[in-house]
This record gives C-alpha cells, structure tokens and sequence, in this order.
C-alpha cells in the first residue's frame, strides 16, 4: 500500500509552514504557490509575471517529485482581480499550449498579502 511522502523543492521564499508537494502513489499535489521568483524570491511586478513565476515554482516542485507539467492533471488558480483572466489566460496557455489539464478559475478578495495577484495549485500524475 503506497504511504504519503514529502516532496522537498529548492525554493526562495518557501513557506515554512506548509510542504511543497505530496506525493501518493503516482499522484503529486503541490501546494498553493504564487508569483515569487522561485531562484531570487523576487515578487513579479504584474499578473503576468506573477503567474510565470508561479508556473516556474510549480515546475522546480513537480521535477524534484520525478513529473513535469506534461503530467498535469488538474490546475485550481486563485485571482485577486477578474480584470486579469484576459492576461493570466495568455501566459497560462504558453505553459499548457495543447493538452490542457482541467482547470477551475476562481476570484478571490486577496491572498495572505496584498501584493499577491495570483495562486496556483495543482495535482499532477508521474507516468508508469
């Protein structure tokens, strides 16, 4: 029977208080990330950027767990604004341009800080 295991990610500005990923069996479930770079910490100054980082954090995680964004099943993004769908949607689809994982969109009144535009979290498989 397959037991719970941490995934541990180099990255910047990790909060300390959660995991960056689980993985059960051949499924990873990374953890809610947002728009720090994941090298230098550096908070992304538009959605945009924020959500490249978020996409770059995502794919450290999901690399360090065995899997890439290939595998993706599912996508769950927080925005704290619906007037930036239109730029999320775009830098979205350069990461997931064909053979897009099932995605749930949700605006929110903000993150655990201001400055915060966007939270992605997502659950991926790792392939036999």
């Amino acid at each position: 029977m397959p037991k719970k295991q941490i995934i541990q990610a180099e990255l910047a500005n990790a909060n300390p208080n959660l995991s960056p990923a689980t993985r059960f069996g051949n499924l990873v479930f990374v953890a809610g990330q947002t728009g720090r770079h994941p090298k230098t910490g550096e908070l992304g100054k538009d959605v945009r950027e924020q959500t490249r980082n978020v996409l770059e954090r995502i794919k450290v995680v999901l690399a360090a767990a065995g899997t890439s964004l290939d595998n993706v099943l599912t996508v769950t993004t927080h925005l704290t604004n619906v007037a930036n769908l239109a730029a999320y949607n775009e830098e979205y689809g350069t990461y997931f341009p064909t053979n897009k994982p099932a995605r749930t969109t949700v605006t929110v009144a903000a993150l655990n800080a201001p400055e915060l535009l966007v939270e992605i979290t997502v659950t991926a498989c790792i392939p036999d």
